[in-house]
């Protein structure tokens, strides 16, 4: 039987996910709401 206790104690992240992780959040990515607010500074100058 597996023991989870113990499995969890050996458990290690992989450093490909870290490595993602990094990249992802110090990513400035734009996302909708960058959109709206451009979509709105737009309508508002016209």
């Amino acid at each position: 039987m597996i023991n989870f206790d113990e499995e969890i104690q050996k458990f290690q992240p992989s450093l490909d996910v870290d490595q993602a992780e990094d990249a992802i959040q110090n990513n400035d990515l734009t996302d909708i709401s960058d959109i709206l607010k451009e979509l709105l500074k737009s309508k508002r100058e016209n």
